[in-house]
């Protein structure tokens, strides 16, 4: 099967804001940042305004800081977190559809209507939204979870395993969803992501597990909710991952 042209992107960032929690809060600029961040630079008419997500001990103040956001993504436990680069800075003249969300932000920063804490958090997270958009459209260089969502092929198969971790893909249903031989899937697959399909597929049904787990299900609802045949081999791989059985996280989670 050669590479395709003409399919259609997927939503590449749904299974993961609806199994991580998204939260965004305004920040004064005199607060130290632990996290990630948004930082919004530049002048008030918008002319070279800026803004940058910044993941943590990268870069400094700026001196036409206007605001900071603080980010919480599940920040620990989620793949795309771990895979956002260092620093990506977006021109806001370049991106309208986020300049006037940055200017409505801002516009709260700067007032005192009823709301505004409400207000505030909700453009925050869409503005994260937008940059994590940006990050995927703009496409990155080097290897890694972005790039792969970036591929105009490769990413149909990283979302249906995303969006269906319970189904028992196998290596030619994968390579047909990205319209890839299976040599040219496993290739490229490698290449950018750095690990097997299968070896992903199992870390993502892992951590969609702990998140099970900590919820208070039952390590056998989560093995069979998963993809996993038995709450036995379930049991092994999540012992091997996380280096203790998943009931340990269920007596945490109960205590």
């Amino acid at each position: 099967m050669t590479q395709s042209t003409g399919i259609g992107k997927m939503d590449r960032l749904a299974a993961f804001l609806e199994s991580f929690k998204l939260s965004a809060t305004v920040i004064t600029s005199t607060d130290s940042v632990e996290g990630p961040c948004l930082v919004l630079c530049g002048a008030p008419d918008g002319g070279e305004s800026s803004i940058t997500l910044r993941m943590p001990g990268r870069g400094g103040p700026s001196r036409d800081l206007r605001v900071t956001v603080a980010i919480e993504f599940d920040n620990t436990t989620n793949p795309l977190m771990a895979a956002i680069p260092n620093e990506v800075t977006v021109l806001l003249k370049d991106a309208p559809v986020l300049r006037l969300t940055a200017e409505a932000f801002l516009s709260e920063v700067e007032g005192t209507r009823c709301g505004r804490v409400a207000a505030l958090n909700r453009l925050a997270e869409v503005m994260v939204l937008m940059m994590l958009r940006q990050v995927i459209d703009a496409g990155v260089s080097q290897p890694g979870l972005f790039a792969a969502l970036a591929h105009p092929n490769l990413h149909r198969a990283l979302v249906s395993m995303h969006d269906f971790p319970a189904r028992p893909w196998s290596i030619e249903q994968l390579a047909d969803s990205a319209a890839m031989s299976r040599t040219q899937f496993m290739t490229t697959f490698r290449r950018l992501v750095g690990v097997t399909p299968m070896a992903y597929l199992v870390a993502w049904r892992l951590t969609l597990a702990r998140r099970h787990l900590k919820a208070g299900h039952s390590v056998k609802t989560v093995a069979r909710r998963v993809g996993f045949s038995s709450a036995e081999g379930f049991s092994r791989s999540f012992s091997r991952a996380f280096g203790h059985p998943p009931a340990a996280i269920k007596e945490t989670s109960n205590a």
